[in-house]
């Protein structure tokens, strides 16, 4: 098991990186700026996340009666946006990439600041460093999204014969950390039975994907990735703030929680997502 856990940080790593890389290559930095124009889906998108998510997230630890270390939990992931897993999701939705990728960097970069501020009128005594968001945050994902943009713009047919294989190695990364995550937290997952955990992140999730979707605008493929891009929390911006902050292990555990959930409930969300895109297509 020790072995196991040591893999999941090596393969998270290869997975954000190796997506990251990949969309850069795909995309032009003008195809990402275009969707971010419409002010008034920018607006509702921060909306969602920002007022209305932390909102949701109140309400359902009220109706649940969490206990107080999955109450913090459920408020931390709340207040934390812009997941790296966004892309993806939208890839396999068949949505708006460029969209997708936009919105991830906007919420990303605001999220470092925005927790640092809300978190601790939300929960007394906590304590947000920024920067230490923003390192793992900036290295992780902007950085290797600068890069495959940078090559895209300069050499095409280059990022052309690479982007394959690094959908691949993505992809593939992704389905062994679905695994790795699953198997080393199966003992968390089964100790937060009795104490409503699981079935409040199920009903966390679906107020996202409810809020997402209802401010996504008539667009099809965009009202999907808000959908996505809403119930899908940063889960390395919540931890970072949960093992700073707490003591409880619960906390800790709740956030891998919902983020084990998430994986296994919006995945095939974003595939009907898909076969629905598919048959509207002529």
């Amino acid at each position: 098991m020790r072995i196991l856990s040591s893999a999941v940080p090596v393969t998270m790593f290869v997975f954000v990186v190796s997506s990251m890389l990949a969309v850069g290559l795909s995309l032009t930095v003008g195809q990402i700026v275009v969707p971010l124009r419409n002010g008034k889906l920018v607006a509702l998108a921060l909306l969602g996340n920002f007022v209305l998510m932390p909102l949701g997230a109140f309400v359902v630890a009220r109706l649940l009666w969490l206990d107080e270390s999955l109450r913090v939990a459920l408020l931390l992931l709340s207040t934390a946006a812009g997941a790296p897993f966004l892309p993806k999701l939208a890839g396999i939705a068949k949505g708006n990439l460029a969209f997708a990728v936009g919105l991830m960097v906007l919420l990303m970069v605001l999220t470092v600041g925005y927790m640092p501020l809300v978190l601790p009128l939300l929960l007394e005594g906590v304590a947000v460093d920024p920067t230490k968001i923003a390192r793992s945050l900036v290295l992780l994902m902007l950085l290797p999204l600068a890069l495959g943009l940078g090559v895209k713009a300069r050499y095409a047919l280059a990022a052309a014969r690479v982007r394959p294989f690094l959908d691949r190695v993505s992809t593939l990364s992704l389905a062994f950390l679905t695994v790795l995550i699953f198997a080393v937290n199966i003992n968390n997952l089964v100790a937060l039975f009795g104490t409503r955990g699981v079935l409040a992140s199920i009903l966390f999730l679906c107020v996202g994907v409810s809020i997402g979707w209802f401010l996504g605008g008539p667009v099809p493929d965009t009202r999907g990735v808000m959908a996505l891009g809403t119930a899908q929390r940063n889960i390395a911006a919540a931890l970072v703030v949960g093992g700073q902050n707490f003591d409880d292990p619960k906390v800790v555990v709740m956030v891998v929680v919902v983020a084990i959930v998430g994986l296994l409930v919006l995945f095939p969300f974003a595939r009907a997502l898909a076969v629905r895109s598919e048959a509207r297509a002529p």
